[in-house]
């Protein structure tokens, strides 16, 4: 439910604006889940480059339903010329509740570059993205110094009805106190759109090393709204 909105990184050039907000409502039923998750997402380019970004906010609470966990990333690109390549910033960040226990998903702040391929009708698009990743200390962790490698992809098929969307991300980042490991977290969505404005779809998120040392799969049913 992030970084999908990268992938249109040159659909405008320094004449041609583009402007997207949307909604989601996803409902996880993936193991020890069952829960929804609403995302809000904005892509906004301009004559130097674009911004994005997105929160999601769980609702894990059990019987409360008040919102388990906030996160959000924000991103700047600035291209460089009529070039393909841009110069990117980031920060991420968020807070959760779990069992009446507070915690803080630690803060990130990552630079680097990105580049950008399309077809000609920008149905198909890729964005690889290569950052520096400072990871902020906490009470458990000390600061990190990483670095992150992240695909992003858009594909539009049959008559632009279908929609196959996605993200992957790996870094490294000291998960178990001590041991660093490479996280690994990839995000593809599918998507038929009903028109203009409303899609239904599905996302399936997989991840190692993000929130355990196995492999976990969860998939979700969602519905999304362009404004």
């Amino acid at each position: 439910m992030r970084k999908i909105l990268f992938c249109f990184f040159f659909i405008t050039y320094s004449t041609l604006l583009y402007s997207q907000t949307d909604i989601q409502e996803h409902y996880d039923f993936g193991k020890n889940r069952k829960y929804l998750t609403t995302t809000l997402e904005m892509f906004k380019a301009d004559d130097w480059g674009n911004t994005f970004f997105f929160v999601d906010f769980d609702y894990d609470n059990g019987e409360n339903n008040h919102t388990s966990c906030s996160y959000m990333e924000i991103s700047r690109t600035m291209n460089l010329g009529d070039t393909p390549f841009g110069v990117q910033a980031e920060y991420d960040g968020g807070v959760g509740n779990s069992d009446g226990f507070g915690y803080s998903i630690r803060n990130a702040f990552l630079f680097g570059g990105n580049y950008n391929i399309h077809n000609k009708d920008f149905s198909r698009n890729f964005t690889l993205q290569l950052l520096y990743k400072y990871i902020q200390g906490d009470d458990s962790f000390d600061s990190e110094n990483s670095a992150q490698i992240t695909a992003v992809w858009n594909l539009k098929f049959l008559n632009a009805k279908f929609s196959f969307d996605g993200f992957a991300d790996t870094w490294l980042e000291d998960n178990n106190y001590g041991n660093k490991s490479i996280v690994f977290l990839t995000e593809p969505q599918i998507w038929y759109n009903f028109n203009g404005h409303l899609s239904a779809g599905s996302e399936i998120e997989i991840s190692k090393n993000l929130y355990s040392d196995n492999l976990r799969i969860n998939p979700t049913l969602a519905m999304k709204w362009k404004f």
